[in-house]
């Protein structure tokens, strides 16, 4: 039984490898959508410019603020990290513009930090993961250059639906 995933897991890096010599993968930045700010790898499963693919990003950002409370100074540090996984599929007819549908998850990591010049630190950590959609317009050169999106994308999770996030992405498809 062990040779035989073996065997598959072999089988199947190689039937990706191949697949992927030829289909469409695009880098692109992210403001908004489910990344919030983030930098993303985007790839075709077949061998043409539209159908079925997926992306993958990372992103985040850190804000530092100092406050005086009284005689005391406190110093607070947050931070985002994200990583947005997406099934997406691209609908067109003239392998440029297309209409994207996608789905998927965001893992969310926060991390606030607070300390005051009296040694008090305090570190708090929090881990989540939101479902979201996409809807939205992609302009993609069929032989590679600027690339362009923008969309709606819904995101929920539990207890909450936020059905008008927006996000617009700029990069390049090669």
């Amino acid at each position: 039984m062990k040779k035989f995933f073996v065997l598959m897991t072999i089988s199947t890096v190689l039937v990706t490898s191949v697949i992927a010599q030829k289909a469409a993968k695009s880098v692109y930045a992210e403001l908004g959508g489910a990344g919030l700010a983030s930098v993303n790898y985007d790839m075709r499963i077949m061998k043409k410019e539209d159908g079925l693919g997926f992306r993958v990003g990372i992103g985040g950002f850190s804000v530092s603020s100092n406050y005086s409370n009284g005689s005391n100074t406190n110093t607070d540090k947050l931070g985002i990290l994200t990583v947005p996984l997406e099934l997406n599929y691209l609908l067109g007819k003239n392998e440029k513009n297309y209409f994207e549908l996608g789905a998927g998850a965001t893992i969310v990591s926060i991390r606030n930090k607070s300390n005051n010049n009296i040694g008090n630190t305090q570190d708090d950590k929090f881990n989540s993961t939101f479902g979201h959609l996409y809807l939205g317009y992609r302009l993609q050169p069929k032989d590679g250059g600027f690339l362009f999106r923008a969309g709606i994308t819904p995101v929920f999770g539990s207890g909450y639906f936020i059905p008008y996030w927006a996000g617009i992405s700029f990069g390049y498809k090669f």
